[in-house]
């Protein structure tokens, strides 16, 4: 039997799942979102990691029983339920170089694709994009609103390494690596931004929530910025 929606559940033994659905939707997100910031204050609970449609509440079992945890989160649902979710979002350019060096797969999903290369750069950097949640990577936006056409599989054998700021393709979502790391996702740009700081506060650059563009840059652009000079 399915609980009901919302739910709180348990995770482990020092966390609770708090349930808005089962399905990949911007409402959801955004209630996701408004119960972590509404939370984020409550003594006791030591992370919060809102996802696609839910939210980890990990806790201090020092301080909070399960029941009496589930029993205090229960008014703020409530209150975004009845409520709504009334916070501002809070949107991103991310300027990205597309092809050449830094967009090596570029031609490659076209050809997938049935497009020429300068109508993939339009299609990418014409959508706006929802931050769902973080994860994989310290920094890594899992992201929606990627236009079906430009879809395109994984490569067949990974990259051992994938520079930092590289804009990739895979399946039907588009992503940002933060950090140097392996991948298999087809790369078609690069952004000059720093997605993960751990010296920062916040160390993460996005943050779920956040609406973003990618608006298309030049080498010399990309270079510039990543010397670090004023334009």
């Amino acid at each position: 039997m399915r609980p009901a929606i919302p739910a709180i559940l348990p995770l482990g033994d020092s966390a609770l799942l708090v349930v808005f659905g089962a399905r990949i939707d911007p409402a959801l997100s955004r209630r996701s979102v408004a119960l972590s910031r509404a939370l984020a204050s409550l003594p006791g609970v030591t992370d919060l990691v809102p996802a696609y449609a839910s939210v980890a509440l990990h806790y201090d079992p020092l301080v909070w029983t399960r029941d009496g945890l589930t029993e205090a989160v229960t008014p703020y649902l409530e209150e975004v339920e009845r409520d709504g979710v009334p916070f501002e979002d809070r949107r991103l350019d991310i300027p990205v170089c597309y092809g050449g060096s830094h967009g090596p797969d570029l031609d490659d999903v076209a050809r997938h694709c049935g497009l020429t290369p300068d109508e993939v750069i339009a299609r990418h950097s014409g959508g706006e994009y929802l931050v769902y949640f973080l994860g994989f990577t310290p920094g890594f936006a899992y992201l929606g609103g990627l236009d079906p056409d430009l879809a395109t599989p994984r490569r067949g054998t990974p990259r051992s390494s994938v520079p930092a700021g590289a804009v990739g393709i895979a399946g039907e979502q588009t992503g940002i690596y933060p950090q140097t790391s392996p991948g298999g996702w087809r790369l078609i740009g690069r952004t000059p931004l720093r997605l993960f700081d751990p010296l920062h506060e916040p160390p993460c650059l996005l943050a779920p929530g956040d609406r973003l563009r990618f608006v298309p840059i030049g080498p010399d652009e990309f270079e510039s910025r990543m010397r670090g000079e004023a334009l």
